[in-house]
């Protein structure tokens, strides 16, 4: 078992139609594939769920293995967000001649949605005029932020949020693969704890694996540096029987001793919203509460001190 290798790049897909799910985005690429008309194409959807694994799958389709790299050019946007990256180093790359007889070359801007509006405009003028050569995929997860223009210039396609019956499955042969023992309720686990993002999942895979022994789900929660929806629900019985100092004693633990996000915590606390024994005001003022918290600590507020308030709150909207 060798874990200098990053098991998300090593088992990433080969073809098209190994990716994970998404049958209709799969026949519709291999549809473009086959008449030999790709036209530009826009990616959108929530991390982890496939879109860089799909522009690689596409680029080994339609270039020979060695040509991959002269005719593929990937960046991340947000890391160069200003016209000038896209004047200089997209236009250069755009304007010359495909390789080894390759029909055109393609250009993938992961986190497209993180450019500025001066760069989507100037992006818009370099897809139209080095059609020719180059066919533009935008990677975001938000395509309401990229500009209407270049959404008119492109096939569009939604990647959703993986089911747990595919992500059981690819973690399942992972873990065969690798000779990783683990029982199926980790599995179960790195599933919940990923939501949906299969990136997520295997590098949570391969960090517990890495431990040794059998992986387990208290393993995985500990490893992961998340918490277990037990551990949330006993702070709620706390909050709703006024147990102040069980409350404090316990996001002390979580907070200080184990390291958890205060954003997990929180995010537990959400979905056991349904589960908690209130009116429909009280679980309203809740969410308000929950929103109300997640921005404080987001803008730099003490979290045990603002995850504190929120859960005497609880006990007063009964």
């Amino acid at each position: 078992m060798n874990y200098n290798i990053m098991w998300v790049e090593k088992y990433r897909p080969k073809k098209i139609e190994d990716i994970i799910g998404h049958e209709e985005t799969k026949t519709r690429l291999k549809g473009f594939i086959s008449s030999n008309s790709l036209p530009h194409l826009l990616f959108a959807g929530p991390p982890g769920t496939g879109k860089t694994s799909a522009v690689i799958a596409l680029a080994r389709e339609i270039f020979n293995e060695s040509s991959i790299s002269g005719n593929l050019l990937e960046l991340n946007a947000s890391d160069d967000r200003g016209i000038d990256v896209i004047r200089n180093q997209v236009k250069d790359f755009a304007r010359i001649l495909p390789i080894d007889n390759a029909p055109f070359k393609i250009i993938s801007l992961d986190e497209a949605d993180a450019l500025t509006s001066a760069a989507q405009h100037a992006l818009r003028r370099t897809m139209e005029k080095y059609v020719n050569t180059s066919r533009f995929v935008l990677l975001c997860n938000y395509p309401s932020k990229i500009i209407e223009p270049i959404q008119s210039r492109c096939a569009f396609f939604r990647f959703s949020q993986l089911n747990s019956k595919d992500i059981f499955g690819k973690l399942s042969q992972i873990a065969s693969l690798e000779k990783v023992d683990i029982i199926e309720e980790a599995i179960e686990t790195i599933i919940e704890i990923s939501n949906g993002d299969l990136r997520k999942a295997i590098n949570i895979l391969q960090a517990t694996a890495a431990m040794g022994g059998r992986v387990t789900p208290k393993i995985v929660y500990q490893t992961a540096g998340s918490v277990e929806k037990k551990e949330v629900s006993k702070l709620v019985s706390y909050s709703l029987n006024q147990n102040y100092k069980q409350i404090k004693d316990t996001l002390h633990e979580l907070l200080f001793n184990r390291g958890i996000s205060p954003a997990e915590i929180l995010r537990h606390l959400f979905n056991e919203l349904f589960e908690i024994e209130l009116s429909n005001d009280g679980k309203l003022l809740l969410i308000q509460n929950i929103a109300e918290v997640d921005y404080r600590i987001t803008e730099g507020a003490s979290a045990d001190i603002q995850l504190f308030s929120l859960f005497l709150s609880l006990g007063t909207l009964n």
